[in-house]
């Protein structure tokens, strides 16, 4: 099932910066599939500031730490406090959180500013990183190894590529699709040309193989943009000087790769006339969700993340639902009215 419509899940940190700049993707307007993805290159390529290998650990302190004020890391539920519990010697989970690169940097010879672009690296356990070691992502059938959040190592089920890989779990698949896709824009040309590994997944298919187009396609496409990556992208601009155009506006994706390829881009091409506005509080929920919405006339639908229907139901004039038969964890809320509808996602924790 597609999530195609963005969420509000909770505030990436305590910090506070400016959205995408106003004219920021203007030179990118009326292109079309691979010369709008080589002028969203010179965008994001101008005025950069390189924070460095080592400026990373900084740097996390501004772009990768969550409400709590501890590191966001999507490969494990570990709980890391920055600095302090920075690697280091691991030898189990939740040991120490240390610096991932989503394409690793055995494939570019660890060359700058790949090594240290906040895009593409970003904190996570040691050990799962670890394990996953160089592999590319993709879709595991029998795992290896799994981690404690569920991320699997083992062979690829999907047809355009046999070996071995590491699969994130569910929630942030999106996530490293759009980082991927950032990565194939910003070193459009280059990253065809690194080392063993890196040719499973870029190539000459407007800088993707035929596999990495299919993975991160359907990922991109099943997992939408999340406040975590609106708000890491805000971070990200206001310490390297740049933004992910994947993130501010999805659909981009489509046209530079999918299905609008060909077709050129315009700054409302992501404005969905059949999108249905509305809101949920709290989020996370214990026992109540309630929708905020000026829509009359509304169902609903509740999900999990398999796409499994748990409810189906009218939405009555208190906009009250509730999720006290749901079990902790992350569930899907579709909205409908006629033709029109929009999905969202909300966390049960009690």
């Amino acid at each position: 099932m597609k999530k195609i419509f963005t969420f509000l899940l909770v505030t990436l940190s305590i910090y506070v910066f400016a959205a995408e700049p106003t004219g920021y993707y203007n030179a990118a307007v009326g292109k079309t599939g691979d010369a709008l993805r080589l002028s969203l290159q010179t965008i994001i390529s101008a005025g950069t500031t390189d924070v460095g290998y080592a400026g990373l650990w900084t740097a996390y302190g501004k772009t990768d730490l969550n409400a709590a004020g501890k590191i966001w890391d999507m490969y494990s539920n570990c709980t890391f406090t920055l600095s302090t519990n920075q690697c280091g010697n691991y030898s189990k989970e939740c040991d120490c959180y240390n610096r991932e690169h989503t394409s690793p940097q055995s494939w570019f010879a660890s060359a700058a500013p790949m090594v240290s672009d906040l895009f593409n690296v970003y904190p996570t356990d040691g050990k799962v990183n670890g394990e996953r070691n160089n592999y590319p992502y993709g879709e595991v059938g029998t795992a290896s190894y799994t981690s404690g959040n569920g991320g699997k190592l083992g062979s690829s089920t999907m047809a355009e590529y046999s070996g071995t890989v590491f699969e994130p779990i569910n929630e942030y698949k999106g996530d490293l699709a759009r980082t991927y896709l950032y990565m194939a824009t910003r070193y459009a040309s280059v990253c065809q040309n690194w080392a063993s590994g890196a040719t499973d997944i870029y190539g000459s298919n407007s800088g993707f193989s035929t596999y990495g187009v299919a993975l991160y396609l359907k990922w991109t496409r099943q997992d939408p943009v999340s406040a975590k990556e609106t708000g890491r992208n805000d971070a990200v601009q206001g310490v390297q000087h740049n933004r992910n155009p994947f993130i501010d506006h999805p659909e981009l994706t489509e046209y530079i790769w999918g299905a609008h390829k060909g077709e050129p881009w315009s700054l409302s091409a992501g404005i969905d006339p059949l999108k249905l506005e509305f809101s949920v509080s709290p989020n996370p929920v214990q026992n109540e969700l309630t929708i905020q919405s000026d829509e009359a006339n509304l169902n609903y639908t509740i999900y999990n993340l398999n796409g499994q229907i748990l409810f189906v139901n009218q939405l009555d004039v208190s906009r009250i639902i509730s999720t006290s038969q749901l079990q902790n964890g992350m569930y899907l809320i579709q909205l409908i009215s006629g033709s029109r509808k929009t999905i969202q996602k909300f966390i049960v924790n009690k």
